[in-house]
């Protein structure tokens, strides 16, 4: 191979290295996160392990990323025997390692929420199907970017599929269209989860006639303004659709103290602390 395209190539091997035999516990390292270890290890993938970077110094086996990999491996695998692929630095001094790991991450340009979500999609992922099916079932679309009739807070939409189940995402949307009728604003990721909260709590006692005949007579806009000079997120945003639909009305008013005191239902029916 030629000299100068050589110089592109990392000075690198790989051998198969027992977990036991490797040490991360440099003082430039993230403490470890026994949460994330625990989660990645219960969703093993084997296709999904990359190579750990060890730096050998003075014969010890010094990792510089991956020090969750290992103990993933070591958790799923029970045993700290288990060999992992290692690629070798020799070379590397303790302040190259540090500066390797500092700056490791810092011009790796990250998957954006629709880009995982459309490759799940063509991964034929049961969950995404159904909610990218669901979307359009109301003439919807997954979009990148906000655009009239598309919803690009996809990531929202998955955590309220996860958190609530797919009756309250359904029911959501349901209202979203029937209020505002898709507008842009109307899908943004703190509206979605301020609908959300408020089906969650009020189940059937929530009416969905009169919440888009009431919410529906303020804009996006006035909704979102209220919601700023309530309490900032998703919080805000129910509770200043809560106050929408209460306005005016002696009837068919919404509890606001149950908004914050119920339990999460994943059949879309609202719970108070203490009901089953």
């Amino acid at each position: 191979m030629d000299e100068e395209l050589l110089q592109y190539v990392p000075d690198v091997h790989f051998e198969q290295i027992p977990i036991k035999n490797l040490v991360s516990n440099q003082e430039y390292q993230r403490n470890l996160s026994m949460k994330h270890v625990q989660r990645a290890a219960a969703n093993f993938d084997l296709c999904q392990v990359n190579p750990v970077k060890v730096s050998r110094r003075d014969g010890i086996n010094y990792v510089f990323n991956g020090q969750h990999t290992i103990e993933i491996i070591a958790l799923v695998s029970n045993s700290r025997e288990t060999p992992v692929w290692c690629m070798i630095y020799d070379n590397l001094e303790y302040k190259h390692e540090a500066d390797i790991f500092a700056n490791q991450m810092k011009y790796v340009k990250p998957l954006l929420p629709y880009e995982t979500f459309m490759a799940n999609i063509e991964a034929d992922s049961d969950k995404h199907i159904i909610i990218n099916d669901l979307v359009e079932s109301y003439n919807l679309a997954i979009t990148p970017s906000s655009a009239p009739n598309g919803i690009c807070a996809v990531a929202t939409l998955e955590r309220i599929y996860d958190k609530y189940g797919f009756q309250t995402l359904d029911r959501v949307l349901r209202l979203l269209i029937g209020t505002w009728e898709g507008a842009p604003q109307s899908f943004s990721c703190n509206m979605l989860n301020g609908v959300a909260r408020l089906v969650n709590a009020y189940g059937d006692e929530l009416n969905e006639n009169v919440f888009k005949e009431k919410v529906g007579q303020c804009s996006v806009k006035e909704i979102a303004r209220n919601a700023k000079d309530r309490r900032s997120g998703s919080a805000g945003f129910a509770e200043a659709l809560v106050l929408a639909y209460n306005k005016n009305s002696r009837s068919q008013r919404l509890p606001f103290d149950k908004l914050f005191t119920h339990k999460i239902n994943k059949n879309g029916q609202g719970m108070v602390d203490g009901n089953d």
